[in-house]
């Protein structure tokens, strides 16, 4: 409930298990998907069948929605309902089951891929462990990736497709091998000179690299783009492509 995504959702009912641990939010219409849930997930519908049944059925479908080990059921409150049916949320008070609703449309798509991120995270943060993946983390999910990114390398995504992977490909070398043009063009496969070449385009478009402020920038940058997991930057130039 505390991802941007979700920022529209209000709570009706359940409000005491909120902190109870999701593993996966699905899309659903059916009024049997109780049978495809495994626990512990959050179902999100617009409420097509639902409005099509009786009161029993929906007290019936909550009801086995719960015995399936459901965390919540988010409804959208646009088309099929625009309140909940009472009987669902006095069935839910007496099970306390979380409700959440939205009040305007909201893509579904958006809900799935941001919750889906941040319950995947923790395995990454476990495997890793590297201060900067909460950093990474956390400009992902204020939105604030797309930008970040542009601020500090948009002169080089802005090259075409090809020079701008060269380039992009030997920052990271670079940066890699802290700043050693020897190390950085046998990792590369290309002659010092082609290097030393490079270099001074990267800082002809970006500037001095030395410069410790801008070096933790572009770091960030770079794992960002390796990532790919932000929303695609709005460029006319096909957007940036991770790092080789």
């Amino acid at each position: 409930m505390s991802l941007p995504a979700y920022g529209g959702a209000e709570v009706l009912t359940g409000q005491s298990r909120l902190d109870e641990p999701v593993t996966w939010v699905h899309v659903s219409e059916l009024i049997d998907a109780w049978r495809f849930l495994s626990g512990g997930e959050v179902l999100v519908s617009t409420g097509l069948e639902l409005a099509r049944v009786g009161p029993q059925e929906r007290v019936a479908y909550l009801r086995a929605l719960v015995e399936a080990g459901a965390q919540a059921l988010v409804l959208e409150l646009v088309q099929w309902f625009r309140e909940v049916p009472e009987e669902m949320l006095e069935a839910a008070r007496l099970m306390e089951f979380p409700i959440v609703v939205f009040r305007d449309e909201v893509r579904f798509a958006a809900l799935t891929k941001a919750a889906h991120e941040a319950i995947l995270r923790p395995t990454r943060k476990h495997e890793s462990g590297h201060w900067l993946d909460g950093l990474l983390d956390a400009l992902i999910e204020t939105g604030r990736a797309s930008s970040f990114v542009e601020e500090i390398l948009g002169p080089v995504l802005a090259l075409p497709g090809r020079p701008r992977g060269i380039l992009l490909a030997t920052l990271e070398a670079l940066m890699d091998s802290q700043f050693n043009v020897t190390a950085a063009a046998r990792k590369l496969g290309v002659r010092r000179q082609s290097l030393y070449y490079r270099l001074e385009q990267l800082t002809g478009l970006l500037g001095d690299l030395d410069v410790p402020r801008r070096k933790t920038g572009l770091v960030i940058a770079l794992q960002l783009l390796k990532r790919g997991d932000f929303d695609t930057l709005s460029v006319d130039r096909g957007g940036p492509r991770p790092v080789p």
